[in-house]
């Protein structure tokens, strides 16, 4: 849920994007940096001493409906109107489309002590910091719903000649990227320096391609490419391409070269927590070609960003909704009562059950999530465990400074070339109060090298100094000393992080099933439901989902 950056014109001012926030790769003994292994034996680690603590969602919370934990019964019961299951982006989005639309008698719970999902972000002393998604770029002009809500929260100001002007303090501030290639810091994000020239012809011809695509529409008139995904073509000439891998389709393709590739499978882990060989085609060139926003000030590539990321929109959305939210509150089973669902509820902080009866519902939950709790409702239709969803690991790091190699200076994002990690994002650089001193960088590593069940198990399963035997590694390999210079660590895993847009999921049967309203009472939406994690897609699935209970027969 997060961002998505379109590439420039030029090589040297690239993309970056950071789709919902988290980047990681499995590593068991140690980590690989161009070819060079640094192992380190249990028991023998050199950061040990390095204060740091390791978060995450409330797993807990979680286990006890994964484990059906036995429960007390309700001990009293209540009606609600609506009622909202989740409390990520697209729980808000729907909560805020019912009350923006009059609908007073709703509730939303969220079974964190706060609402946000992805978009969660942390603060310290030093600064606000993102824990997962932490940047969007400007919508797409027919995004109407988008543009608005952006008007809401001041991200966009006014309109000049029809077309936005954004918020020039939401604008990513210059030094905007830089990549470590070759013992040099180069500016922006595609490989450039030092590298062949053949490469670089190669590059400029997919960039082409993509510049090409980006406009291209189907025979119903339609972009081949657009955001919300949903407004895509249905030609089944785009369409076929979800059938096929995203790797097949560069080799088919003529586009081999080992920068390219490099720089495409970067793409892929950032925004989808996958490889080349994980994502369909279609997703694959939606990244690049599914952005088209226009502005005065702004391109469609320009990234929009804070210091606390997308926990600046969360907050937009949150607007107006206090007297709505439940947090801590865990469902724990819904059934059919006549016309009603009878919904069971768990207050964490109470540690009391009690019972909602509710005329109309919206999951706003993953299908992982939404499976369990329907479990008393048949869905055939739906083959759950065509769902996979990225690990990842997102590391905030106060530092008492930062100095680094040669070339482009310390920008807002900062990546490394042939690293596990999908680089970090320095917070303070949209901090107009910040001079010097503490730092805090917020480093993203997708769990990608293995099956994500497994890399999801190994990842609940280290502890603190087992992630620091990961991390510093490689932020010793970005920046020389830097051991000294950090003051502490926070560690956030997050197990489902994202959905992965695999081959054939996203025109596919499962992802279209699994959107269809039920019995005309429970109604869907959450970012998986579109395929792709962004910010803009969890804003319309909640939207959508809002419209069909405002639009569903006997209105509340």
């Amino acid at each position: 849920m997060s961002g998505h950056r379109f590439f420039r014109n030029s090589v040297t001012n690239s993309i970056s994007r950071r789709g919902f926030m988290l980047r990681a790769g499995l590593i068991c003994s140690g980590i690989a940096l161009n070819a060079c292994i640094r192992k380190i034996k249990p028991g023998s680690s050199p950061y040990s001493g390095i204060p740091a603590e390791l978060k995450g969602p409330d797993a807990s919370a979680g286990h006890i409906l994964r484990d059906k934990v036995s429960l007390p019964k309700p001990s009293y019961s209540r009606d609600v109107g609506v009622l909202v299951i989740g409390g990520g982006i697209s729980g808000l989005s729907a909560a805020r489309w019912l009350k923006k639309n009059g609908l007073e008698n709703f509730e939303l719970l969220e079974l964190e002590n706060q609402p946000g999902g992805n978009s969660k972000f942390g603060e310290s002393k030093v600064s606000k910091y993102p824990l997962g998604a932490h940047y969007v770029t400007p919508a797409n002009n027919e995004n109407k719903d988008l543009i608005d809500f952006y008007q809401e929260c001041n991200l966009i100001t006014h309109f000049e000649n029809g077309l936005p002007f954004y918020n020039e303090y939401s604008l990513c501030f210059d030094p905007e990227e830089r990549l470590l290639i070759n013992g040099q810091w180069q500016e922006g994000l595609i490989p450039e320096f030092g590298i062949p020239a053949e490469d670089k012809d190669q590059i400029k011809r997919f960039l082409a391609l993509m510049e090409e695509l980006r406009y291209v529409r189907g025979n119903d008139g339609k972009y081949a490419f657009d955001i919300p995904l949903d407004r895509s073509s249905t030609d089944a000439e785009w369409r076929k391409l979800d059938k096929l891998l995203f790797s097949d389709y560069l080799n088919k393709n003529g586009f081999n070269s080992p920068y390219l590739l490099w720089y495409l499978e970067y793409c892929c882990k950032d925004d989808y927590g996958q490889k080349l060989d994980k994502i369909s085609a279609w997703a694959g060139l939606h990244y690049f070609a599914g952005r088209k926003g226009k502005a005065v000030n702004a391109e469609s590539s320009t990234v929009l960003t804070w210091p606390e990321g997308n926990g600046f929109l969360m907050q937009g959305l949150t607007a107006g909704l206090k007297r709505h939210v439940r947090s801590s509150t865990l469902v724990y089973g819904i059934k059919e009562d006549k016309s009603f669902m009878l919904v069971d509820v768990y207050d964490l902080k109470k540690k009391e059950s009690y019972q909602i009866r509710t005329e109309k519902l919206i999951m706003a939950t993953p299908q992982y999530v939404t499976r369990k709790l329907l479990r008393n409702f048949t869905r055939t239709e739906v083959d759950y465990d065509d769902f996979n969803y990225a690990p990842w690991l997102v590391a905030n790091i106060t530092l008492k400074g930062l100095t680094g190699a040669p070339g482009a200076p310390l920008s807002w994002d900062n990546v490394a070339y042939n690293t596990p990690s999908v680089g970090y994002v320095n917070a303070n650089h949209q901090d107009i109060t910040a001079e010097g001193g503490s730092k805090i960088i917020t480093y993203y590593l997708p769990l990608c090298d293995h099956d994500t069940r497994v890399a999801r198990l190994a990842a609940y399963a280290r502890n603190h100094e087992q992630w620091l035997d990961i991390v510093v590694p490689e932020l010793e390999y970005l920046h020389p000393n830097i051991t000294e210079q950090i003051e502490n660590v926070e560690f956030w895993v997050w197990g489902h992080g994202m959905i992965s847009p695999a081959r054939g999921f996203v025109w596919g049967e499962s992802r279209r099933n699994a959107n269809q309203p039920l019995n005309d009472q429970i109604f869907f939406g959450h970012s998986d439901l579109s395929g792709v994690s962004i910010f803009e897609e969890a804003f319309y699935q909640g939207i959508k989902a809002a419209k069909q209970v405002l639009n569903s027969n006997g209105k509340v």
